[in-house]
Formats: C-alpha cells, sequence, structure tokens
C-alpha cells in the first residue's frame, strides 16, 4: 500500500479549464488574435503557462506577443470570479478519507502556486497538504521530476511508497521520470491514448477506486 498520494491540479482534483478558456479569450480579443474552443485549448495543456501561451498563440506567439499576452492573460485571470471552477465531485471527500487512514497528500501542477493555494483555501482548506509543488521560475515544471523529488523528500518516504495520480500524458511523463507509480483519471483532460499508456498503473472512473492503493 502506498504512503504518499500526489495529486495533479486541473483535470484531477480541479475542474478548472472553462474559467481559463473564458479569460484567454477576453485577452485573445484585446490583441484581435483569433479564439480558442475548449477542446482546442484542452489540446494545448501539458506545459507550463509560457509553452500554453505559445501553442495558443501559433504565428503569432513572438517573444513580444508571448510576455505581452501573458501579462494581459493573468491580470484578467486573476480578476475574474472563476465561478465555474470547482473540485470535481468526490475531490474532498476521498481527500479526506486518505487524510483519516494516515497518507500523506501533496500537489505537484503547472499552475502558479499561488493560484493553487488560493483554491485550496477556498474550497479544501480542511484537508492538510504535506507540500503543494505549483509553477515556480526557480524550478523545471512537469514533465521535470523536480517537483515530485521534493515532495518525496519532504515526505521522508522511498518513491516505491508514492504514486501520482494524474489525467494527461504529462502527468504520465512526470510520474515515470521521478521513477514513481502513476494512475490517470478519465474525467479530466486526457485522452484514451493516455489512457491505454503502458507506463500507467490504471485508468480510473470513479475517484474512490483511489482507495485501492490505499
Amino acid at each position: 500500500m502506498k504512503k504518499l498520494a500526489i495529486f495533479d491540479f486541473d483535470g484531477t482534483l480541479f475542474d478548472s479549464v472553462d474559467d481559463v478558456v473564458k479569460s484567454f479569450n477576453e485577452a485573445l480579443t484585446v490583441y484581435g488574435f483569433p479564439t480558442v474552443t475548449r477542446e482546442e485549448y484542452i489540446g494545448s495543456l501539458g506545459g507550463n503557462i509560457d509553452e500554453i501561451v505559445s501553442l495558443v498563440l501559433k504565428d503569432n506567439a513572438t517573444p513580444e506577443n508571448l510576455e505581452s499576452f501573458k501579462n494581459t492573460y493573468l491580470k484578467i485571470y486573476y480578476g475574474s470570479k472563476k465561478e465555474n471552477s470547482l473540485p470535481f465531485p468526490g475531490a474532498h471527500d476521498i481527500l479526506k478519507e486518505l487524510e483519516s487512514r494516515g497518507v500523506l497528500l501533496a500537489i505537484n501542477s503547472n499552475r502558479f502556486t499561488d493560484s493553487i493555494e488560493s483554491f485550496v483555501e477556498k474550497f479544501l482548506e480542511d484537508v492538510d497538504f504535506l507540500s503543494i509543488e505549483g509553477h515556480d521560475f526557480d524550478i523545471p515544471t512537469k514533465p521535470s521530476p523536480a517537483g515530485v523529488n521534493r515532495i518525496i523528500e519532504k515526505a521522508g518516504v522511498s518513491v516505491e511508497d508514492a504514486i501520482f495520480i494524474g489525467d494527461s500524458s504529462t502527468d504520465i511523463e512526470t510520474a515515470k521520470n521521478a521513477g514513481v507509480d502513476c494512475l490517470i483519471v478519465k474525467w479530466g483532460y486526457g485522452n484514451e491514448k493516455d489512457f491505454e499508456n503502458d507506463y500507467v498503473l490504471e485508468a480510473i472512473d470513479d475517484v474512490s477506486e483511489i482507495l485501492n492503493y490505499f
């Protein structure tokens, strides 16, 4: 049985993409760039914000546009109400059940750390996370194992005792690079190719299935 559960954030614990797409499209409109659909944006996910912006802007992704657009988007997003960003059904309950079993909990995401912390404080205040490793300019982002390695070191457990729970190919590669087992959830932003990846222990349909590994 595992001792440490490391969760991805967007698409795993929280359904947050609609508010992000809304803010992205507001920023794209400011610059007269083509807007994106929900599906097009999801297809750009995986890297940090710089990589996502580059994929969304496509031919408009000059260094000047990237920096300017990113700042505009972040101003719009951080100033928005984000009313559609909520924990997936059962996410809170499963975290509390894992906590009651003595499992250590952590988050590793390419979202900015302060943004993750704001959602945790609002919706998961009673959950005790050992560590929240978000996007930090001083630390490589997923699929680098840097965040997972820091969490494992802080937890004081072996890689065999840890499991990464995510929804995408980036999460699979992160787990693989860190040498930890990986579960993929089907309710997020991944696809069939991710669900069938040979490295994944299991692609699960229901959040309660996470408990099988603890």
